[in-house]
């Protein structure tokens, strides 16, 4: 029979090494704070905006963790409306999409309301309003009653057992457990490793049939809220995960079957955030252009449909959209004439709002003139 780390005698008081984690927990201290110190320069506005993009990324990313693809258009348009952003309004709406950002907001902002098995069923229901995951019905808001629970991939009758969750009695004390101790733990231990013991714990009593990885990124965005004391997230962790995915399932396995010790999976996590705070400034970098840019238009005539195509250009960031703005793709995204764009594309060029990016005739692309030589 298999062993889990779940079998061992209070499993879940981790032994790790401390030396071992010192310089890592420092560094990621060190980048912490220096995102932290730069947010404070934002300006509430600006700081508004950057939030929704970490919020953009991050339910974009903890959904494609799990293989689900969520259309950014409409994640953007459901954050702004939450945010009191404009262009939240036009787009239809997706409830599973909804759903995952209530929990995350509601993770971050209510950060230091209790934690329940009710909070958590309502977070798992919000996940699948429909009771269904794909085409099989669920327990929607409700702890799992499979037993074994078992992680597995791979096609039926050569399926691959990845892990075992603990029977259901068991996975029902320890969740009580885990309660106890994340309503009681903070200030206790250091705040990036206990969101990260929270992390591995949650995901490995596993209480519901689906919706364990997010809502357990969920509750790791909560304990970095509570260990920063504020209620904005600045960084996905998920945008760093996604990236490093396999390594992500690897670890998580290993330390799972007891086949790594859980030192390997905290040093793992000190480098997930330390390599999230890092990519998260490009997106609050983007945040501060858009901002100038703005300002330097700010009195510049453009009309509705040049202002749509401007947005789109300016959420892709300096580097643009895949293959640059063609006149093709500004009639596809305004319906209006080949004719008509070309006009309005050379109005946008001699405005200094735009400039040439490379090809001929047809071909020739164009893209945000960041630094204007008005």
């Amino acid at each position: 029979m298999k062993k889990y780390i779940w079998g061992k005698k209070d499993w879940h008081d981790f032994k790790y090494d401390h030396r071992a984690l010192i310089e890592l927990l420092a560094k990621a201290r060190l980048v912490q704070g220096r995102l932290l110190g730069k947010i404070t320069s934002l300006g509430i506005k600006l700081e508004t905006e950057a939030q929704a993009e970490i919020l953009i990324e991050e339910a974009v990313r903890t959904a494609e963790i799990e293989g689900l693809n969520l259309n950014r258009e409409t994640v953007r348009s459901s954050v702004a409306m939450r945010l009191g952003l404009p262009h939240g309004v036009g787009i239809k709406k997706d409830r599973e999409t909804e759903g995952l950002i209530d929990i995350l907001l509601d993770a971050i902002r209510l950060k230091d309301k209790p934690l329940t098995i009710r909070r958590l069923n309502s977070w798992q229901a919000s996940l699948f309003p429909t009771g269904y995951s794909g085409l099989h019905r669920i327990r929607a808001g409700k702890l799992r009653l499979n037993n074994p629970m078992r992680v597995i991939s791979g096609p039926i009758g050569s399926e691959k057992v990845h892990f075992e969750a603990p029977p259901r009695q068991m996975m029902e004390n320890e969740l009580k457990l885990f309660i106890d101790w994340w309503n009681t733990s903070p200030g206790s231990i250091d705040g990036i490793i206990r969101a990260a013991a929270a992390h591995l714990r949650f995901i490995t009593i596993h209480p519901y049939e689906d919706g364990n990885g997010r809502i357990a990124r969920a509750i790791t965005d909560m304990a970095l809220a509570q260990d920063e004391n504020i209620n904005m997230r600045f960084y996905s962790m998920s945008s760093h995960i996604i990236k490093k995915r396999k390594e992500y399932y690897h670890i998580l396995e290993n330390v799972q079957n007891c086949r790594a010790d859980v030192t390997e999976w905290f040093a793992w996590f000190l480098n997930t955030i330390i390599g999230s705070i890092k990519g998260s400034e490009n997106i609050i970098s983007n945040v501060f252009m858009k901002s100038e840019f703005w300002k330097e238009h700010a009195q510049t005539p453009i009309n509705e449909r040049q202002l749509k195509v401007i947005h789109k250009l300016l959420q892709s960031g300096p580097r643009g959209f895949t293959g640059g703005l063609t006149t093709k793709k500004y009639t596809g995204m305004t319906k209006v004439s080949r004719a008509t764009a070309y006009r309005e594309i050379n109005d946008l060029l001699k405005k200094g709002i735009m400039c040439y990016a490379g090809g001929k005739g047809r071909s020739v692309r164009y893209q945000i003139n960041w630094k204007s030589k008005k």
